[in-house]
């Protein structure tokens, strides 16, 4: 689709790895939205059956990229963004697990174009939990924008909270938001350096949200939380740590420690350190 002169222009990048149980809901949110989708890329991360992506290449707007091996979240999303023609606006990193609501699209366009919001770098908002088994939402929070704690580690605002129990008062200015669903401006991104890349490939998956918010932020670029757009998520809220795997732990301790190296924060470096030197000694 050309989509040269156009104003508001969107596409959408998807990163699926054996997420069969998933894509095919969130494909389902991006045809309903009152405002489609000008492309959609879906780039493929090491699924062991692929035939459940073949639909997905012949759609009119749809691209589907094999990418091979397991290469990660920041690499899939990068490969997708370096196979868009530069004329778009924004960019949609949507999980394959997340589902728009019908005017997601639409709001987060007009939201983007007023005039005291050109400063945005990328907006995100209301992640709402979603039990994919019982196909409907849990009446729980996922995300609303993520903070840092005193002692430098990083979570998901009101994670696991009923719905209600959070209080959101309008559009703020949030420290980072969620990599399952960021709304981002293509000049912002363009600004961030020679390479056309979203993400630092080295996070390979866990915490590359924060990098890349805090990147956007030095750059002059706010990041913003807006209720009004909403979304589900099928993540969960496994109280224990010990359940996720081994390796997934210990990749997001060490990017919490880089990101707190960047920061200058030696609060949060020994705090991280300490956290990956539980997990690789006591599997903590």
């Amino acid at each position: 689709m050309n989509v040269r002169g156009k104003t508001g222009s969107v596409a959408v990048i998807i990163v699926t790895h054996n997420s069969e149980r998933f894509i095919y809901k969130a494909w389902e949110s991006l045809e309903k939205q009152t405002k489609k989708a000008d492309k959609i890329v879906i780039v493929d991360s090491g699924s062991k059956d692929k035939q459940y992506l073949a639909p997905f290449g012949q759609k009119e707007n749809g691209r589907l990229i094999l990418a091979g091996d397991d290469i990660g979240f920041c690499k899939g999303n990068n490969i997708g963004y370096q196979a868009l023609a530069p004329e778009y606006d924004y960019i949609l990193l949507l999980n394959p697990d997340a589902f728009l609501f019908p005017d997601f699209i639409e709001k987060a366009v007009s939201f983007m174009e007023e005039e005291s919001n050109k400063k945005c770098g990328a907006v995100s908002g209301t992640l709402l939990g979603y039990d994919i088994d019982q196909d409907k939402p849990t009446g729980r929070y996922d995300s609303t924008g993520i903070f840092r704690s005193l002692w430098g580690s990083y979570g998901d605002r009101g994670q696991g909270k009923r719905v209600g129990e959070s209080s959101l008062n309008g559009v703020e200015e949030v420290p980072a938001i969620c990599g399952a669903l960021m709304f981002l401006r293509a000049e912002a991104l363009a600004g961030l350096g020679q390479k056309r890349e979203i993400f630092d490939e080295s996070f390979f998956m866990y915490k590359e949200d924060i990098d890349l918010s805090f990147r956007l932020r030095r750059k002059g670029w706010s990041i913003l939380f807006n209720p009004k757009l909403s979304a589900y998520h099928c993540r969960g809220w496994n109280p224990d740590r010990s359940k996720m795997p081994r390796q997934f732990r210990l990749c997001s301790a060490v990017n919490e420690m880089r990101i707190n190296w960047r920061m200058r924060s030696p609060l949060g470096v020994a705090y991280s350190s300490c956290k990956y030197l539980f997990v690789k000694m006591l599997d903590l």
